[in-house]
């Protein structure tokens, strides 16, 4: 039987504290490297002996879980919310991190969390990239508004951001007497920086519907009556690989959609919608729920029920943006186009609505 040996690392930005364990607990060997690629290399010839490694997910962790998994029998990475709770104590640093992590990982006991596959996990940070880009654009139009409005110049809300009204507006704001040079040239560079930042994320978008890595599965989601382009890509990108979800609710949590348990001694609460999220697809999916019923008939007649259930607007969106989950999962599990059902057999009380569901269900 070969000896394993248990490893933790606890990573940073310029350095890695390592920590080797056997089975038993007694420390093997402790070392600082420096988190470089050479270095991560040369580390590895050193440790031929077969081992299971616990790192902490930061935002060093991809690169280094990329070069050292192929060497390991197993690599774990931890959820650092949940490190948190377990990990707690009065010491720490580096060393002591590491140690901590090797037991976690020797014992079993650690909270590991989903690492996506290096492909999808560029193909993801495109998408994030082009979110970001969208946020800045929006930032500036705001900016551009907000010029104007300090300089008390009058503008027409609904075309300020077209291209021709806002040449013409600034010809003609170059020879107002009232309007400061610094606030032109502030307003061109806006606008210059928009319209590229609005140009840079197009062409992403139409890069990522265009991967073949990626296409056959957006084709399939995009079936959905209600479901769009950036929906689509979104939940391809954010969730990876759907089957790692057992069941809609697990999903459903994992997007935002649920709110908090705070359960003791026999008493059930629920609390606010939990932060503990994806909040990409959080976001993106509510904003679907808000037009979907326009497009979806079995989105609307939940929204519909759950007005007439005594909801207030968001409590109804946010149901449908859980069908949305539900309708998203079962095309994308079953493999199969998102196809129409003849309705249901509708009770004297509720008149016979068109539904819509995904076969097979999930």
């Amino acid at each position: 039987m070969d000896t394993v040996h248990y490893i933790g690392f606890d990573i940073h930005k310029k350095t890695i504290a390592v920590c080797i364990k056997a089975a038993d607990g007694q420390i093997l060997e402790e070392e600082n490297i420096e988190a470089r690629r050479e270095e991560l290399d040369a580390w590895i010839q050193r440790h031929p002996t077969p081992w299971i490694g616990a790192m902490e997910a930061t935002l060093f962790t991809g690169w280094i879980y990329d070069i050292l998994k192929p060497a390991a029998r197993s690599l774990k990475v931890g959820h650092p919310l949940m490190l948190k709770a377990i990990t707690a104590s009065k010491k720490k640093n580096d060393r002591v991190d590491a140690r901590k992590l090797a037991d976690l990982v020797r014992t079993n006991f650690l909270p590991e969390c989903y690492i996506a596959p290096t492909p999808l996990r560029d193909l993801r940070r495109l998408l994030r990239y082009r979110n970001l880009l969208m946020h800045q654009t929006t930032r500036l139009k705001n900016r551009i508004a907000g010029l104007l409005m300090e300089t008390g110049t009058e503008y027409v809300k609904q075309k300020l951001h077209r291209r021709g009204y806002f040449e013409e507006l600034m010809t003609g704001l170059g020879k107002l007497d009232y309007m400061p040079p610094s606030v032109v040239n502030l307003l061109s560079i806006s606008r210059t920086l928009m319209v590229t930042f609005a140009e840079v994320q197009g062409r992403l978008v139409r890069e990522l519907l265009r991967h073949p890595d990626l296409k056959t599965r957006l084709d399939r989601l995009l079936t959905i009556p209600g479901v769009g382009d950036m929906t689509a890509l979104t939940w391809a990108l954010e969730t990876c690989e759907v089957n790692r979800f057992s069941s809609i609710g697990k999903a459903c949590s994992y997007c935002g959609l649920t709110s908090a348990e705070i359960s003791s001694a026999g008493k059930d609460q629920r609390g606010p919608i939990s932060k503990q999220r994806n909040a990409h697809l959080q976001t993106m999916l509510i904003e679907a729920a808000k037009l979907a019923p326009r497009h979806n008939p079995a989105l609307a007649l939940v929204y519909e029920k759950e007005l007439q259930s005594g909801a207030d607007r968001n409590c109804a969106t946010l149901k449908v943006a859980r069908k949305l989950v539900a309708f998203l999962m079962a095309v994308d599990k079953s493999g199969k186009d998102f196809e129409l059902r003849l309705p249901l057999a509708a009770t004297a009380a509720d008149p016979p609505l068109p539904t819509t569901e995904a076969l097979p269900h999930p």
